[in-house]
Order: C-alpha cells, then sequence, then structure tokens
C-alpha cells in the first residue's frame, strides 16, 4: 500500500476502534497511528489463524485495521487502566 493508503486506513480504522472502545475519537493524530499499529497487529493475529491479512486499500484491510486496533487499545486499557468518567 502506498503511504497515503495507510494514513486513510489507520484514520479509518483508529476511529472507528477508538469509538468502539472509547466512545470518543483520540484525535486525528493518535488515530492515524492506532489505525496503522492496528493494521500491524491485525494483519498478524489474521495471518496466525490463517486468514488473509491486509490486502491494499479495502474495506477487508479497514476491518482487520480495526479489529487490531481493538486489540491494541483493550491491552492499553488492561496495563494502564480505563478512564473513569
Amino acid at each position: 500500500m502506498s503511504i497515503l493508503a495507510w494514513l486513510v486506513v489507520g484514520l479509518l480504522a483508529g476511529f472507528i476502534a477508538s469509538k468502539i472502545v472509547n466512545r470518543s475519537g483520540s484525535g486525528v493524530l493518535v488515530d492515524i497511528v492506532l489505525g496503522i499499529v492496528g493494521a500491524l497487529v491485525g494483519g498478524f493475529l489474521f495471518r496466525l489463524v490463517g486468514a488473509q491479512g491486509l490486502d491494499g486499500f479495502s474495506v477487508w484491510s479497514v476491518l482487520v485495521a480495526v479489529v487490531g486496533a481493538v486489540v491494541v487499545l483493550g491491552v492499553k486499557r488492561a496495563l494502564v487502566g480505563g478512564r473513569k468518567r
């Protein structure tokens, strides 16, 4: 994927994962980084169970990145603690 595609997938995946886990977005830069890290984690996890990882700019890639980003946020929440409201 091109750098622009990574940024777009990262922004979409990070924003969606932030909405799922935190009920709010985390800011553009944090969402992009979260989505890119989530794409790497999601791709690894999906390949680990025999499914296809990232395959370019597609809905599947965004789904893989969202799953990875939710895992990253869950691990972060477990290690650091959740947000108190």
